[in-house]
């Protein structure tokens, strides 16, 4: 038995659309206004929503209950998989001593903390975004920043903000690929479009990332280096996006990013500047000593310091390998059709094409994947292990600590299972795609606010691919009603997508529990928001000159 949804139950687009708003409402000003503990908060929003999906659009409620135990075990497996092996493995280098000694190579190569948030936060995140994705390079950002000095408030907002121009090519084109099967238009196409908008903003957002953190003056000081990481990774962007695809584009990028951050820095330092580092530097007073373990500690110190990162790197990035990835599949990748919701719930136009008799709408599978062995959390997992055993952890110690880190991170993992809930009740409703429509009926403006659209979906689920996933083909049939370019509208939607990404409850508690500021996740939010809105608001702003002025015009994808 099926479920058709419907996107105006109370037969007036705008209650139904200020209703569909609630659960975003609720969940947002609790966290935000009130102060409200974010797993308190997350739960919350989780019964609003299943309230509204039940109560006002009439969801089966054997099917709401399965999209919320659906949308948790997601958060778990692979995000929270993600997080708490992580935070595990950072852990590990704290405990060595190890995480001392990267702040002090890092402040030999970039003393200066306006250029660490860049190196670290935008060009070595990016890498991270590209090889990993799900919250991993704020994650790894914000927990290297804080260990060199920086307030959790800033690790965390800076780290979020610097996550932008990535999110796009994430995890190895996986949104772009979302984006292909959900359209119809060629993953190669919508890779060159949204490499025709996203190159203009990684110019901007080295820039950016330093104005928040040190204003307009220290931002200037440091010119150069902004300017370097960010031309150095927007070329690639263009041209591997352009001529290759959407699979390796943030790797060579951030590479590309990196290399040319240390060659600059052989031969440029920035000029002191007490009077903001005074105000933006802040110590914690713990200086750990090394263990001194074993014989792995005759190694270089700053090696030593570096090795587990480079594991970590070299490990995430053959784990998300697609022919890595299907042979780890092969071995163990269960996956189970969720029972209740499982091809129940079946989308109504405008969000896909109206049904014919030769092509009926196909209803929504859902299906939970338990690819443990090919996750990139589980290769997170043995680049932690091979770490702690090379720094001298005996495996009884390697337990303790791993148990010791899930109790850390227990409150983060009930909010992240939370938020994908919310996420799952909204999207099965069809409560997210009342709002879409509501953006959608905009007319002229819709270039605009289409884009605004793949903003909101990235905020309310917390994944770009989600987005994709949920708008995509809502903007391709929008963009074909109103005589806009299709390719256009389904890429603003990813490139939107990006801006979203900081203010997504999701990342917020990765950082703040990378920070070790669980329970601030409202002074986060309220530090980022404005700059995730300003520049959606610009994104918004190019793909309304590229779909109506030259010579915007000729950047657009036939």
């Amino acid at each position: 038995m099926t479920w058709a949804q419907h996107y105006d139950p109370l037969h007036n687009a705008t209650l139904s659309t200020l209703v569909a708003a609630l659960p975003v409402v609720v969940l947002l000003g609790a966290i935000a206004l009130f102060k409200v503990r974010i797993h308190l908060a997350a739960l919350l929003g989780l019964a609003v929503a299943l309230s509204i999906a039940l109560g006002v659009y009439a969801m089966p409620v054997k099917a709401a209950l399965a999209t919320t135990a659906f949308g948790a075990a997601y958060g778990l497996f692979p995000i929270g998989w993600i997080i708490l092996n992580l935070i595990f493995l950072h852990t590990l280098t704290v405990k060595s001593g190890l995480f001392d000694v990267l702040r002090q190579s890092l402040a030999r190569l970039a003393p200066d903390p306006r250029v660490q948030v860049i190196l670290i936060a935008f060009s070595f995140g990016a890498f991270f975004e590209g090889a990993a994705g799900f919250g991993t390079p704020v994650a790894v950002t914000a927990a290297i920043l804080m260990q060199l000095g920086f307030k959790p408030l800033q690790a965390s907002g800076l780290s979020l903000i610097a996550n932008t121009a990535p999110v796009a090519f994430g995890a190895l084109g996986t949104p772009i690929i979302a984006l292909s099967k959900v359209t119809g238009i060629s993953e190669f196409t919508l890779s060159q479009m949204v490499g025709r908008q996203l190159p203009f903003f990684s110019l901007i957002v080295p820039f950016w990332v330093v104005w928040a953190m040190a204003g307009w003056r220290g931002m200037i000081g440091v010119w150069p280096a902004a300017l370097t990481a960010g031309v150095a990774f927007a070329v690639p962007q263009f041209l591997v996006s352009n001529f290759h695809g959407p699979w390796l584009v943030d790797i060579v990028a951030a590479v590309c990013s990196i290399a040319a951050m240390v060659v600059l820095l052989k031969f440029w330092k920035p000029k002191e500047n007490e009077e903001w580092r005074m105000k933006n530097e802040e110590t914690d007073g713990d200086e750990r000593k090394q263990s001194g373990h074993s014989s792995f500690f005759i190694l270089n110190s700053s090696f030593r310091a570096w090795l587990p990162w480079i594991l970590l790197s070299a490990l995430v990035f053959v784990w998300g390998l697609p022919a890595v990835k299907k042979s780890l599949d092969t071995i163990s990748a269960p996956a189970f059709a969720v029972a209740g919701l499982h091809e129940v719930v079946v989308r109504t136009p405008p969000v896909v094409a109206a049904p014919t008799a030769d092509k009926p709408t196909k209803p929504e599978e859902a299906i939970f994947k338990l690819n443990w062995l090919s996750a990139t959390g589980t290769g997170i997992l043995v680049a932690a292990v091979i770490a702690g055993l090379l720094m001298g952890f005996s495996p009884r110690e390697l337990l303790r600590h791993y148990g010791a880190t899930l109790v850390r991170v227990r409150f983060s993992l009930i909010t992240i299972a939370a938020m994908l809930a919310i996420g799952y009740v909204t999207r099965y409703s069809g409560t997210d795609v009342t709002l879409g429509l509501a953006l959608a009926k905009t007319g002229t403006f819709y270039p605009f606010f289409g884009t605004l659209l793949g903003w909101l979906g990235v905020a309310l689920t917390g994944s770009d691919t989600a987005s994709n996933v949920i708008f995509g083909s809502l903007q391709k049939i929008t963009a074909e009603q109103t005589g806009i370019n299709p390719t256009l509208m389904a890429a603003a939607n990813s490139s939107g997508g990006v801006m979203g990404k900081m203010v997504d409850a999701q990342s917020i508690v990765v950082a703040s529990t990378a920070t070790n500021w669980y329970g601030h996740e409202g002074s986060i939010l309220r530090y980022v928001f404005f700059h995730s809105l300003a520049l959606a608001v610009l994104m918004g702003i190019l793909v309304l000159l590229q779909a109506y002025v030259a010579p915007f015009t000729s950047m657009v994808v036939k």
